[in-house]
């Protein structure tokens, strides 16, 4: 499988992917996490895991997700506060919800809220 590399500020180190990746989610799409009672709106994806060493190693390893799939940014709530949150493929559903998402930075990042997705704003576009 053919690889290439990106520099990733996040983990602070260049990350070798492979050049064509699968991602489930797109973003736009609200998603609910199958353990933890969250959910959110993904703004950003990373092909693999492309994160501190220290962020990844906090997890329990009995849980720890792989690192060769998919990680989603998220605008992330649960009944107490938002926050941004990482996120791995395998822990991720389409969430049944449908709703919009009540995070503060929803409104900088997408224009509307339409059949259960976001759209991102224009100029954010490339």
């Amino acid at each position: 499988m053919e690889r290439i590399q990106f520099f990733s500020q996040a983990a602070g180190r260049t990350i070798d992917v492979p050049r064509h990746a699968r991602a489930r989610f797109a973003i736009g799409d609200v998603v609910r996490h199958k353990m933890f009672d969250f959910r959110g709106v993904i703004f950003d994806i990373d092909p693999v895991f492309a994160n501190s060493e220290e962020w990844y190693e906090s997890i329990p390893k009995e849980i720890r997700p792989k690192r060769e799939q998919p990680y989603y940014h998220l605008l992330a709530e649960n009944e107490e506060s938002s926050y941004v949150a990482y996120v791995s493929q395998q822990n991720l559903l389409a969430d049944s919800e449908g709703g919009p998402v009540d995070h503060p930075s929803v409104s900088e990042l997408f224009n509307e809220f339409e059949d259960g997705r976001y759209k991102m704003r224009r100029s954010l576009t490339h």
